[in-house]
């Protein structure tokens, strides 16, 4: 009888192991993201017609980061650029920023300098495992001490499925960057103070999904998907010593309501449905402005509508560089909730 109970909880835990040899595997895969995406060799030209410069900096923890910087150009609709104010751009997961600077750097650079940066583990930056955030706002940190020590005092994040996540993150970990929350030394030698760390003023989070196990599930071909994800997750997590989803969005967002929020989504998206990006929007609250892209998959809004995309993100931009400037709300005017522009909280 013992011989017997033995050998069906051999069977039964044989599933159990096989599960976790799996996950295990998948989570490796999932650290390991794509250091250049397909096509990113062919982007030379389009690069070097942008201009710029390509710059390295370190992370807060130390990595050594590469990135690309536009300065601005000028605007467009009687916008004065500004010397103290910048873009930074996220990538997502897998590949450089490369392709994100040529695809959004024309338009975001007619409001304000532009600095991509390549997340650790991707691009030209050092190795390390891709973390969904949990690491990466170390390098968006770096990224802001960069910005800093030139002068900037300003910044937008636009952020990407993945990028969008850290942008949320970053503000939740590093804050926001007011200048109530300074605490310099004021009998501090010159020469040892730090720059004031830029004031982040606004984050347009693209394509980004409310839990991290929803765009993994998503592209998974099996019966229970969620859980399945999860499970990776949770490999991953052991792995890099920390729970990656502890700082996932639904988790965080409404702690970001002191910084203006435009959450984007294609309707036509099968990595982050739109029902998902909705529970998102709606754990942001009033303070997000929320924008659906009819007929865009993940992170294809731009490609899908450009000329509406390019508007929508502008003004909010400038609207929220303005209120920065000036320590006053700017209001947009009322339009229609499926208006391709302007301010409204979501537009189908």
């Amino acid at each position: 009888m013992i011989r017997r109970v033995a050998a069906l909880a051999g069977v039964v835990a044989l599933p159990a192991a096989l599960s976790r040899l799996l996950a295990g595997r998948a989570a490796e895969r999932l650290l390991d993201a794509p250091r250049t995406a397909p096509g990113e060799a062919e982007l030379g030209p389009a690069l070097d017609a942008l201009g710029g410069e390509v710059v390295r900096l370190r992370s807060r923890d130390g990595l050594r980061l590469t990135g690309r910087w536009l300065p601005a150009e000028a605007g467009d609709g009687g916008w004065s650029t500004d010397p103290h104010e910048a873009i930074l751009l996220l990538h997502g997961w897998s590949g450089s920023v490369a392709p994100d600077v040529v695809e959004y750097g024309p338009f975001l650079r007619r409001t304000a300098g532009l600095l991509g940066l390549d997340f650790r583990g991707h691009g030209g930056s050092d190795d390390a495992p891709t973390t969904f955030g949990m690491h990466e706002v170390e390098d968006v940190a770096g990224g802001l001490s960069w910005l800093a020590e030139r002068g900037i005092a300003r910044v937008a994040i636009l952020g990407t499925s993945m990028g969008g996540v850290t942008a949320l993150a970053a503000i939740v970990v590093l804050g926001d960057g007011s200048p109530t929350g300074a605490d310099v030394d004021p009998t501090a030698p010159a020469h040892d103070i730090a720059p004031p760390r830029p004031r982040i003023v606004a984050v347009v989070a693209d394509s980004v999904a409310p839990e991290l196990t929803v765009a993994v599930a998503n592209r998974l071909r099996m019966p229970a998907r969620r859980f399945v994800a999860a499970r990776i997750f949770e490999a991953a997590s052991r792995r890099v010593g920390g729970d990656i989803r502890a700082i996932e969005p639904i988790r965080i967002v409404g702690l970001v309501e002191g910084v203006p929020l435009l959450l984007i989504h294609g309707s036509a998206d099968r990595t982050v449905p739109l029902r998902d990006g909705r529970r998102l929007a709606a754990a942001a609250g009033p303070n997000a402005e929320h924008w659906v892209v009819p007929n865009a998959d993940h992170s294809a809004g731009h490609a899908t509508n450009p000329t509406d995309y390019e508007a929508r993100v502008t003004a909010f931009l400038r609207r929220a560089f303005v209120e920065a400037r000036t320590g006053q709300p700017i209001i947009p005017p009322p339009v229609p909730d499926d208006a391709p522009a302007g301010g409204g909280q979501e537009g189908d």
